[in-house]
């Protein structure tokens, strides 16, 4: 059963037994455990080859102690919760919208993940836990005892975001208790490396150091999870191996999470993600056009450069209402990309005459080849005269620009291109990847591979969705990709300059936290312009995956249009939300 795929490979031992099969079950309706009616569909296939790199190592500092409890201690403990309690006891049951929670010692807020050091709740722990915690410190499981407790219970399907439980609220241990049934939960490394820990019944998690500060974790919300298929194998890390995997149908689970509240900073060995070590990047930063356009040219100009053959092979499937903008031009339009990359909005519409340009020289080849015309130039003085063009698009780049004063001027050179009634299409992207209650295409896709997958064939439309869908996840096997911790504090693995930019780095695939960051991204195959990456990298590689980071400066709702509007001849015609970019149409007056 390959991971995060909606089927599996079945051998039988001979060709008839897998004909018989074919025959009964082909087409057949049954039902599934969780009561819906599915159709089963059969095909026969000529190989099914997959190769095994995942991740095999938990996250330093994690431990998974199972049978940590006793089923006794289990029923005690789940009998002990009172989920009906009357309301004005301080310890009552929170309304979340997922779960079930109950606090004792502190009340744990999860708007800030913190607590109120000032404000102890009254009663303490329960003193069911007392003889419990005494055991496991004796044992050497955990070496404080916590003075906070938050008890979730989890039904089917529900879970929690990946976040890391801020540092200046906790001591470096953290410990959770699973009672009632076994779960997945998924920790996620900065760099993007993903790797599924089972915690089975009455085990019991213990983060410290690394997984403790580093490393987000979370409860991805659906029924089942995917789980090793051997009796032997309980707690741990999933493994890749496709032949060794199930689905295991989610029972309601409660959590006893156990934490320690620190009464001083923090000062752990991961500054860059500390709160407590943080310093407040300058408002003003970068603190001169001169800085901004060197940190463009490191974090933008020159990555572009290195990653154009891989960037180009992810970007081939244009955005629906930038194809509605274009078509809805008048036949004849003389239409300017100002950013154009590999040119996927060149060709869309054959009635206009577009023209591309962009800074990186080699996406303007890949153009070229396509045929397309194009030059390389800066967004902030393009070489075309003023007034002479109908329409311009700027998709997914101003947002690379690093200080308000050049972002205003991107647009600026924008409208200086327009003849007057003249329209342009702006995207940027969004701070907010959650917009009206549902998650932008960006948080969704927030999948992991968990193991690397030769091609069964060589489909070019199998292999550009994958392309298309799969989160930047780098090289298991790569030094680069999982930097170590003296990496992240000295800054190995090319992020000697992330640290000199004074810039968060933001986890693909996660809602941002910051306006002003870097974002990873995991080159795969060759970097040659004129390569088709495979979506894992050629099968059987070991080579490393540079990582590189590119500058984002995402907007807050507002700002874009706040930005056009300081334009005295633009008219702003239409703003939008699509898919975790906010958008404007406007009109040069």
């Amino acid at each position: 059963m390959p991971p995060n795929k909606p089927y599996s490979f079945v051998r039988y031992k001979t060709t008839e037994e897998s004909e018989r099969a074919y025959v009964t079950l082909n087409g057949k309706e049954i039902v599934d455990d969780l009561g819906q009616k599915i159709i089963l569909y059969l095909n026969f296939v000529e190989k099914a080859q997959w190769k095994e790199l995942g991740f095999q190592a938990l996250p330093p500092g994690l431990m998974v102690v199972e049978e940590i409890i006793s089923s006794e201690d289990e029923k005690m403990l789940l009998e002990s919760v009172n989920w009906t309690e009357d309301t004005e006891n301080q310890n009552f049951q929170k309304s979340l919208k997922h779960r079930r929670v109950k606090h004792f010692g502190y009340e744990f807020h999860y708007e800030n993940n913190n607590v109120d050091k000032n404000k102890p709740l009254p009663g303490g722990l329960p003193d069911i836990c007392d003889s419990i915690l005494e055991k496991w410190l004796k044992e050497g499981f955990i070496k404080h005892k916590p003075d906070q407790l938050t008890v979730n219970q989890y039904e089917p399907g529900h879970g929690i975001p990946a976040h890391i439980d801020t540092h200046s609220a906790f001591e470096d241990e953290i410990v959770s208790l699973s009672l009632g049934s076994e779960i997945v939960m998924d920790f996620k490394h900065p760099d993007g490396v993903t790797v599924p820990v089972m915690l089975p019944r009455r085990s019991l998690l213990v983060m410290t150091g690394e997984s403790r500060y580093l490393w987000t974790h979370g409860i991805t919300p659906r029924k089942f999870d995917t789980v090793q298929a051997s009796k032997s194998h309980k707690g741990g890390i999933i493994t890749s191996d496709v032949g060794d995997l199930t689905l295991s149908k989610r029972g309601i689970r409660t959590s006893f999470t156990f934490r320690k509240v620190r009464q001083t900073p923090c000062n752990c060995s991961y500054p860059l993600v500390c709160d407590s070590q943080m310093k407040e990047t300058p408002s003003s930063f970068p603190e001169s056009d001169k800085e901004a356009s060197q940190l463009e040219r490191e974090y933008v100009h020159q990555v572009y450069e290195e990653i154009a053959g891989h960037f180009s092979s992810t970007r081939h499937t244009p955005w629906p209402r930038v194809v509605e903008f274009l078509k809805a031009l008048p036949s004849g339009s003389l239409v300017a990309d100002i950013g154009c990359g590999n040119g996927k909005y060149l060709g869309v519409n054959k009635e206009l005459y577009m023209i591309g340009c962009d800074r990186s020289q080699n996406l303007v080849d890949i153009c070229r080849e396509r045929q397309f015309e194009a030059f390389v130039c800066d967004a902030l003085a393009v070489p075309v005269h003023s007034g002479s063009c109908d329409a311009c698009i700027s998709i997914a780049v101003i947002h690379h620009f690093a200080t308000a004063a050049r972002r205003v001027a991107a647009i600026q050179e924008l409208v200086r291109l327009l003849r007057p009634g003249g329209k342009a299409l702006i995207y940027v992207w969004a701070m907010e990847q959650e917009y009206n209650n549902k998650k932008s295409k960006y948080l969704r896709e927030n999948r992991v591979s968990q193991g690397k997958k030769e091609e069964i064939n060589s489909d070019t439309s199998v292999q550009e969705l994958l392309v298309e869908q799969m989160p930047v996840v780098g090289n298991q096997d790569s030094a680069c990709s999982v930097p170590s911790t003296n990496d992240f504090q000295k800054g190995g693995c090319d992020s000697r300059k992330v640290t000199d930019s004074k810039l968060p780095v933001h986890t693909n695939r996660t809602s941002f936290h910051s306006q002003d960051l870097l974002v990873p991204w995991h080159l795969k195959g060759n970097p040659g312009k004129n390569k088709l990456v495979e979506p894992f990298g050629p099968v059987g590689s070991h080579d490393p995956s540079p990582v590189f980071h590119r500058y984002y400066h995402v907007f807050c709702a507002g700002e874009l249009e706040a930005a056009c509007q300081t334009l005295s001849n633009v008219s702003v015609l239409q703003s939008y939300y699509d898919q975790g970019n906010w958008c404007v149409i406007l009109q040069k007056v």
